[in-house]
């Protein structure tokens, strides 16, 4: 058993305290939108993997980089001290194969906002990359992290900025994680029950969850 804290969007004051400690959490996951002092004061308190994806308020982390191969994992640039960004990329940590996708539907200029033909490509190059760590080890994708939710887990069709990604969809379908955890949907104090996708668990992490998997 393996104990999730994933957050998201909004900072949990109760978290600045004992309540952090009690969880007694194995790994943190971050689904995008929060200060990065807030993911360091986490990780330095609990000494656990932090590994998170970038959300369509936070800062574009990726370099420039040229570099043309479909299958690369993409460049990342600086964020959190003692965090990792798992954006395009498929990480082992805590005993859990881990793949991430930051950003949110395009609505306005900024970064980590992508068309769905944008997104497609880029859950393409995802299973690419989760079927070929397979191919090596025989392991399969556990957690899906993305700051988005997968199409129809978000907000209804006339609200393009949170509407969620038929490509996270077909990735759950073919490669089958155990968990899917999102943000970017506020739920505005209303509770938000797990749903699921065939055998994947849907979680709405806003603004903190313990999930054990």
């Amino acid at each position: 058993m393996t104990r999730i804290l994933a957050v998201a969007d909004e900072v949990d004051e109760g978290l600045y305290g004992d309540k952090l400690i009690r969880m007694q959490a194995d790994i943190v996951l971050s689904c995008g939108d929060l200060p990065s002092d807030y993911l360091e004061y986490i990780v330095s308190r609990l000494n656990v993997p932090l590994l998170y994806v970038p959300g369509n308020h936070d800062p574009d982390l990726r370099p420039v980089d040229e570099t043309w191969s479909p299958l690369r994992a993409e460049p990342l640039g600086k964020g959190p001290p003692g965090c990792i960004n798992v954006d395009g990329r498929v990480e082992d940590a805590a005993g859990l194969r881990i793949a991430g996708l930051g950003g949110s539907m395009r609505y306005r200029p900024g970064p980590n906002q992508y068309s769905e033909a944008e997104m497609r490509w880029r859950a393409w190059r995802m299973e690419m990359l989760a079927r070929l760590r397979r191919r090596r080890n025989g392991r399969r994708l556990d957690v899906l992290l993305t700051h988005a939710p997968p199409e129809g887990f978000g907000a209804k069709e006339n609200d393009l900025a949170h509407r969620g990604f038929s490509a996270f969809n077909r990735l759950i379908k073919n490669l089958s994680p155990r968990l899917l955890v999102h943000g970017h949907v506020h739920p505005y104090g209303v509770a938000q029950p797990q749903q699921r996708l065939g055998t994947t668990l849907i979680v709405n992490a806003i603004p903190s969850r313990l999930i054990e998997i």
